[in-house]
């Protein structure tokens, strides 16, 4: 690993609660339809001009844009791929006691990553209003596999699973590129769905696919290192795992066992952030599986579903336990997932997530000095 690299000890995973200006804007835009395109541009500019500032202000190393422009983690951006559209229907996705905006993604022609993707321009903006170090998140590979039903595959060559990957992989191969082209040094690609493959209720809705859900986490591992084996040597990959996150409910559960040597091991990524905030994520005894090196696991023990902050005693003792598993050297503090996932947000105010972001900062300072 290039001793240029930066590798981060603090971080966040990268969205951020959506100012009252922005979600203004996006009804009068999407909804009432009585402002511009342009106008919305200009009020979500401005709220992330006030988010870069908060961060700093914070005493962040890294700053994202919140993912202001975006209505979900995961579909702004595979919308936006070619080859695959969103179609709104009558059901969405089910969470603990709630359902997501039914948008489902559907794969129309061959995949690829247009030069033109809008996230490319979302992230120049950031990095020109940034005076630390600016992030993008964009979901994983595997999304683009998970997220899309075998029914919803109406290109033909892709009837044949592993085609589909092979694109995915080139297609992500070009994103890589274009963003580090872009100036991009830190960027991270959700994989949450090895998380999801944790959980039996998930591993059975696959398998009842036809899909063998312990081949799947092995396919997602090498779609993961193949996507990213050819970045440059000063480019950092982050990758996020969680069990859902929709207006502070949750999708899945189940200890990283199954997937910890995989992830660790097999995906040649640099930074995990996991979900460990509550008990759906198991012990911490996967963190074995970590390789002696360079990467760094950082531990989301600090969860983003409520305003209740942790006690730094609670935090230390963690950290204890963790460091049984993994050198402490190897480990690093970020919440366990983002504070919106989706442009609803998670049931916390602004100022409980910049206490968050706080505590983030003080558990660095009281672990690692």
């Amino acid at each position: 690993m290039s001793s240029s690299k930066f590798i981060p000890r603090a971080d966040h995973v990268g969205s951020l609660l959506r100012p009252q200006t922005v979600a203004s804007a996006r009804k009068a835009y999407f909804e009432s339809q009585t402002i511009s395109a342009e106008q919305l541009k200009e009020a979500e500019d401005a709220a992330i001009l006030d988010l870069i500032a908060m961060q700093q202000e914070v005493g962040l190393k890294v700053a994202t844009d919140g993912e202001a422009r975006r209505s979900f983690w995961h579909y702004d951006y595979m919308g936006a791929l070619d080859g695959l559209d969103l179609e709104e229907r009558d059901e969405g996705v089910q969470f603990a006691g709630i359902k997501l905006r039914p948008i489902h993604p559907v794969i129309s022609g061959k995949l690829d990553f247009p030069a033109n993707h809008p996230m490319l321009s979302h992230y120049r903006y950031l990095a020109d209003n940034c005076a630390i170090i600016p992030k993008i998140s964009i979901p994983g590979p595997s999304c683009c596999h998970f997220r899309i039903a075998s029914t919803d595959i109406h290109y033909a060559p892709y009837q044949d699973v592993e085609v589909m990957m092979d694109d995915l992989i080139l297609t992500y191969r070009k994103a890589v590129q274009a963003f580090y082209d872009a100036g991009c040094r830190y960027l991270q690609m959700d994989d949450i769905f090895f998380a999801y493959l944790c959980d039996p209720k998930h591993r059975q809705a696959k398998q009842a696919d036809g899909q063998d859900p312990d081949w799947l986490i092995t396919q997602y591992a090498r779609m993961m290192r193949e996507s990213i084996k050819d970045r440059p040597a000063d480019m950092t990959i982050g990758m996020h795992m969680c069990r859902g996150n929709f207006r502070s409910t949750h999708a899945a559960e189940g200890s990283y066992d199954a997937v910890a040597d995989a992830v660790f091991n097999q995906t040649g990524v640099d930074v995990f952030f996991m979900e460990y905030d509550t008990d759906r994520a198991g012990d911490l005894s996967p963190l074995g599986q970590l390789s002696k090196g360079d990467q760094r696991v950082m531990v989301g023990f600090i969860t983003t579903k409520t305003g209740e902050l942790e006690s730094m005693d609670g935090l230390k003792a963690q950290f204890d336990k963790a460091s049984k598993f993994a050198d402490i050297d190897q480990l690093g503090i970020a919440p366990q997932c983002g504070f919106a996932s989706t442009e609803e947000g998670n049931n916390i105010t602004a100022d409980d997530q910049r206490r968050k972001l706080e505590l983030v900062l003080e558990t660095e300072q009281a672990i690692w000095g």
